[in-house]
């Protein structure tokens, strides 16, 4: 995928849900992963056309593991010219030492999100992007569907009253393999995720059903997220937006 590409997936979804406004700054929640650094190069890449004018700060909190070089992510930033930030904490330790978490997904999700949301307010920011594909947003209904007997997945524009912020998901249109080649086109400096439970997660499991399924039904991905646009699940429907 080239970034015009990228940019056009992006741009589609940050108008049809009204995602930036003029004025805002705009927390980046990087994790160096695929998704985030691609997110982090297509709103810096936006921003420089966009008639609404925005501010970037890119943000990683960093979970405590061992190994986890970012000097990559911070030679990216600094060629794209957007400010970086890394809060150190000691997530990790909680959720595996002493809580000893059999599933540790959620609880790792909420502290990384309130720390994320933390910094972000303290930077000033209006709003927190974060890199969810269109992918992440079926495998959601999925897990919704199968483990809490609701149908429901993230909206593509939320708002937390506690602590005055909207959180963005900019990627939402696009599919994860573009991702994956995108970010290897452009040699984006990707970290594995150093998590003991990476790869062995329900949302991994809800994953690989998907796939099998792909090849039993064409377009099954389209068909889904088109169910879910025209849902009346929070957030998504198009209408409230225009």
């Amino acid at each position: 995928m080239k970034l015009q590409r990228l940019l056009s997936y992006v741009r589609r979804a940050v108008d049809d849900y009204n995602m930036i406004e003029d004025g805002d700054k705009i927390a980046i929640g990087i994790s160096a992963g695929k998704d985030s650094l691609t997110l982090l190069l297509a709103l810096r890449s936006l921003q420089r056309f966009y008639p609404k004018k925005f501010e970037l700060e890119a943000v990683t909190i960093s979970l405590g593991f061992d190994n986890f070089d970012l000097t990559g992510v911070q030679k990216m930033c600094d060629e794209i010219g957007v400010r970086y930030t890394v809060k150190e904490t000691d997530i990790a330790q909680i959720v595996f030492h002493e809580r000893k978490e059999k599933n540790p997904c959620s609880l790792c999700a909420k502290m990384r999100k309130g720390a994320l949301n933390d910094v972000a307010k303290s930077l000033g920011c209006n709003k927190v992007a974060l890199g969810h594909n269109k992918d992440d947003v079926i495998q959601t209904l999925f897990l919704s569907l199968f483990y809490e007997g609701r149908i429901y997945t993230f909206p593509p524009v939320s708002y937390l009253d506690r602590s005055d912020l909207h959180t963005i998901r900019p990627l939402i249109y696009v599919p994860e393999k573009e991702i994956v080649g995108f970010a290897r086109k452009e040699g984006l400096s990707v970290l594995k995720s150093p998590c003991p439970a990476d790869g062995n997660t329900k949302r991994e499991q809800v994953k690989n059903l998907i796939a099998d399924l792909r090849n039993q039904y064409d377009n099954l991905d389209n068909h889904i997220f088109g169910a879910i646009k025209r849902s009346a699940i929070n957030g998504w429907n198009l209408e409230k937006h225009l």
